[in-house]
């Protein structure tokens, strides 16, 4: 038996326990395996169910074009459909999606805009406005528009619902789903509920985003909005899919939790997942005292790891963002084992042979170049034994004359791995900015001491 196109294969995700990363939760938990499916995220589900809505309803016309704003699974399931169906897709995501997520998108023949994330929905630049100004201005164009489509609420009603019911055999208790758009909890829940309306349905949400307060006061705070990390869940809108008498409760998670926990279930289950299954998992253990034994408690995990490679998988990311504490040595700690001394540098105006004085009395073989106290380059013994040899008369020549590109600069958070890279023939060093504004140095001799412990 065979499937006549990629598009049937969508659905029938397997549901698994997981064991370790729950151990202190006093229930049966299940994870929903959306990876599996062929675009490796849910939402290539309701992506095929909009567009066959719309091409039923006659909004979507043949060799028409896709435009939508999206973080980059949708966008994946809408690109896959519009290959088998013969239409063009053109696809509008912020600044703060992961490169492999927009990477993924231009694969498949797509044409991607990013724009700011730190704007207003209303504002010409965001990723709503310019997918819809695109809409207008594109002949014979559709856009799904996920957020207000109810499509998206549907083909979850129609298929992940009823999947999760038969996989568990009716014994559900809790459903927990990160909440974007919110077709996912909103059409599960929905099914599940009408099955048995004891089912709840917890929402997970995170900060800077207004869900939870909106569920609990009916206030919609812009106060509440701020810019977060966090990928795929929390808005600051509400997209009408979003069904608030479906949820029963929501909660909120932290950005570093969320991508530490999408670590986590990569480590200790063996699941590859991306970011919004770190925050559900991390969400239903701050929900465990909620939990009896004889519970039974289904996770989505939304979409794959491999979207996340350059961030939440990324260690120096998480270090950048004071996620990650020094399990491995860092510039700090580097930093924290050598002597203390002022870093010296030569101004780029003063001569070559001013630079070797300073040099040989130092007892040092390399220097950074200054102007204006800002570095610019740097200068090596080669570098000036090279120039001399060539030219003697080099002496009174100024330093920026022979000198070569300045030392990378690092923070204090780097990996010695890292710094190690970017060590080589080209740098001896690297230049390390500390909170107060001054610069450090870290040498190959500085790495090694620090090893040595």
């Amino acid at each position: 038996m065979w499937y006549n196109n990629i598009l049937e294969t969508i659905g029938n995700t397997p549901l698994v326990k997981l064991n370790q990363i729950v151990k202190d939760i006093p229930a049966t938990v299940l994870a929903k395996i959306e990876t599996t499916n062929p675009g490796n995220s849910i939402k290539d589900r309701m992506a095929l169910k909009m567009i066959e809505d719309a091409e039923k309803s006659g909004k979507l016309k043949p060799g028409g074009t896709i435009i939508e704003g999206t973080s980059g699974n949708t966008g994946m399931g809408l690109a896959m459909a519009a290959i088998i169906k013969g239409y063009k897709c053109i696809f509008t995501t912020t600044d703060k999606q992961s490169k492999e997520k927009v990477d993924a998108l231009r694969a498949f023949g797509a044409e991607v805009i990013v724009c700011p994330t730190n704007v207003e929905p209303e504002d010409p630049r965001s990723y709503y406005s310019v997918s819809s100004r695109l809409e207008r201005e594109v002949p014979n164009s559709w856009k799904p528009n996920q957020y207000d489509n109810l499509s998206n609420s549907q083909a979850h009603y129609e298929q992940t619902g009823p999947e999760i019911w038969e996989q568990t055999e009716g014994k559900i208790t809790h459903l927990l789903v990160g909440v974007g758009t919110g077709g996912t909890i909103s059409g599960t829940g929905k099914y599940l509920k009408e099955k048995n309306p004891n089912i709840q349905v917890w929402g997970i949400d995170t900060y800077g985003s207004v869900f939870k307060k909106y569920k609990e006061t009916g206030i919609f705070d812009k106060n509440e909005i701020y810019p977060y990390i966090t990928e795929g869940i929390g808005e600051d809108f509400l997209p009408a899919n979003v069904d608030f008498d479906t949820i029963d409760l929501f909660e909120k998670v932290t950005d570093k939790d969320a991508a530490l926990m999408t670590r986590e279930i990569c480590r200790q289950e063996g699941i590859f997942v991306g970011n919004s299954a770190g925050a559900a998992i991390a969400g239903l253990l701050q929900l465990k005292d909620h939990l009896k034994p004889e519970d039974v408690v289904v996770v989505i995990f939304h979409d794959h790891g491999s979207r996340y490679m350059g961030k939440m998988y990324n260690e120096d990311w998480l270090r950048e963002r004071g996620f990650l504490k020094d399990e491995k040595l860092t510039a700090s700690t580097i930093l924290a084992k050598k002597e203390s001394s002022e870093i010296v540098s030569i101004d780029c105006e003063k001569t070559i042979s001013e630079a070797i004085n300073t040099m040989n009395t130092l007892n040092i073989s390399q220097i950074p170049v200054t102007q204006k106290g800002m570095f610019v380059g740097k200068l090596a013994e080669g570098d000036i034994l090279k120039a001399l040899l060539e030219n003697p008369s080099l002496k009174s020549a100024p330093v920026e004359s022979i000198m070569t590109s300045s030392f990378p600069f690092v923070d204090l958070n780097t990996s010695i791995d890292k710094i190690s890279s970017l060590i080589n023939k080209e740098n001896s060093a690297v230049l390390v900015e500390l909170p107060d504004g001054r610069f450090d140095i870290i040498t190959q001799y500085d790495i090694i001491n620090a090893i040595k412990g």
